[in-house]
């Protein structure tokens, strides 16, 4: 069997209202659905690189929402969520619901309007799902390795995770390096020492998740 990563970027009608309060709310950049429960009580444990103030008002937004309870956590908001629905597109549930493969958390939305998903199965039927949802979303391939019992990706915190990202976007891991800590920090909009300290532990949770792969 097959691990595979995609970042799937859906039209904005097809994008999960809290995807699109976050990209529209200069507090909050990440939130991750860490597990859900089953379909028919629609309850989920979410974590959102934000405070809890910024939290809650994302999750009040929703109209689906009848019950949530936050927890305080280090750099970002637990909560635990009970909706009327789980308030994806029918489109993306349509294409979910018909898939042969099984689908590992965390499902992360991402500020750069991507959603990450990570799916395990037979080769064919993983070729077959990414097929079917490029259909209606920009689906791109971002890590592909075997599937092993036990083992999970790397446990970046969404601001370690955000730090790398935008540490390749600006040119940080260029060869010849053409951005310094300085520029991660003004990108993220925190001090050079935090986006260093952030970098620093990002980068040895990868090392050691790739060493042990």
């Amino acid at each position: 069997m097959k691990r595979i990563e995609f970042a799937v970027t859906y039209p904005p009608a097809l994008r999960h209202p809290l995807h699109r309060r976050i990209l529209d709310h200069a507090a909050a950049t990440r939130a991750e659905l860490l597990t859900w429960g089953p379909t028919a009580s629609v309850t989920a444990l979410l974590w959102v690189d934000a405070d809890e103030a910024t939290t809650d008002a994302l999750l009040s937004a929703s109209a689906s929402t009848v019950a949530r309870s936050l927890v305080d956590a280090r750099e970002g908001t637990y909560a635990f969520v009970r909706q009327r629905e789980f308030e994806f597109a029918d489109a993306v549930m349509s294409l979910v619901a018909d898939a042969g493969v099984a689908f590992l958390p965390p499902v992360s939305f991402r500020e750069d309007g991507a959603v990450g998903v990570e799916a395990v199965g037979d080769p064919a039927d993983l070729h077959e799902f990414h097929a079917e949802v490029n259909e209606v979303a920009d689906t791109r391939i971002e890590r592909v390795h075997e599937f092993e019992r036990g083992r999970s990706p790397a446990a970046l915190t969404g601001r370690q995770r955000a730090a790398l990202e935008t540490a390749a976007d600006v040119g940080y891991y260029d060869v010849p390096r053409t951005a310094g800590v300085a520029d991660v920090a003004d990108r993220l909009d925190c001090a050079p020492s935090t986006a260093g300290e952030l970098l620093r532990k990002a980068e040895a949770t990868v090392v050691d998740d790739y060493t042990r792969s």
